[in-house]
This record gives C-alpha cells, structure tokens and sequence, in this order.
C-alpha cells in the first residue's frame, strides 16, 4: 500500500493562540504555525482550552472547518546543536471527511526515504516523512493511533534528521483524551 500524499494531509499549518499554556509554549506554537501558514492564515484559531499537556484549537474558514489539538515534548533526546520546536498533533477536517490525522512536526527536516517511529505502551506506529512532517500511510493507522494515544500514558517519537541525527521525543498524553474530546465535540464527530 503506497502513502498518502501529503497534500490529503493538513495543508497548512494554522496559526495558535493559546492562554493557559505557559508562554514559551504558546509563543513556540504561534511563531511555527504563523510561520509554516504564511499568508494563508488569514482566520486566527480559537482556543477551546488546554487540558494538562495538549491544547485544543478550532479554525474556521468558511463552510471548511478545521480542529486539532497539539502539543509538545516533554524530554528531547538526541545529539544536535540546532532544532526548531516539534510538535505532536491530531487533526480533524470533517468537510474533507479527514478525521484523526496524526502528524509530527519535527523542528528539522527528516532524512528523505525515512520513517518515524511512534511508540504508544507497547504499540509501534510507522509514519512516512515529507520535509519537516510526519503522517500515518492510512486511516486505519491513524484510528489504531488515536486509539492508543487515548490510552496510553506516553507517545515516543523516533526520527532521523537529513544529517542522519537519531531523536526521541517523549510527549505526556496528560489531558490528550479531553482535548480530542474538545476537538470532536467542536468539529462534530461522534467518537
């Protein structure tokens, strides 16, 4: 089975705002998902709240709906000297009937050909890689992940930089369960 591509994937990267978080997270997810939008982030998200380490987020754009939640690790692993900030996300696009995208942000682009590797308990996903990103290569993967993530107490993420640098991060699924709940019951998908 080939991958999606990733334009079945988020398209863009809509831009944050959020205020419970702590400010350099909140600053950290602004300036990369400003940045990674461009000009075509003219809406601004709405915050749906936080809920210990993820934060829920709606854009609407339109009849065209988008809802996600994000978050960052907790422990970085790995021998590089420059990063950008990676991020861990789930995305609802009901309009586009895409529902539970999993997508790594690295904060670097990964090796070309390369897989990441995310671990959840004893569960092991494989993404495919695209520049900076990382996606499930079915839905069927994506459902299977969500499901565990909602479970499970940590997810492992593993890559390869294009410079052949191995990373781990290690993100909390603290409050992962209520922020997709927060994402569903905005975007309308019974789960």
């Amino acid at each position: 089975m080939s991958p999606r591509q990733p334009a079945n994937r988020p398209a863009a990267r809509p831009a944050l705002r959020l205020r419970p978080l702590a400010a350099p997270f909140a600053a950290a997810l602004l300036a990369t998902f400003l940045a990674a939008a461009g000009p075509a982030a003219a809406q601004e998200p709405k915050s749906l709240g936080t809920s210990r380490d993820w934060a829920a987020l709606a854009l609407d754009e339109g009849s065209r709906k988008t809802c996600y939640i994000v978050s960052q690790p907790k422990n970085q692993e790995g021998n590089f000297t420059r990063r950008g900030q990676p991020f861990l996300m789930v995305t609802h696009r009901p309009s586009e009937k895409s529902l539970d995208v999993v997508s790594v942000l690295a904060g670097y682009s990964f090796q070309p050909g390369s897989e990441v590797t995310i671990q959840v308990g004893n569960q092991n996903f494989r993404l495919f890689t695209d520049g900076d990103s990382a996606w499930a290569r079915d839905d069927s993967t994506d459902r299977q992940l969500v499901q565990a993530m909602r479970g499970g107490q940590t997810a492992v993420v593993r890559g390869t930089s294009s410079r052949g640098t191995k990373t781990t991060d290690t993100y909390s699924l603290a409050g992962f369960s209520a922020s997709y709940q927060a994402i569903n019951q905005a975007c309308g998908v019974k789960r």
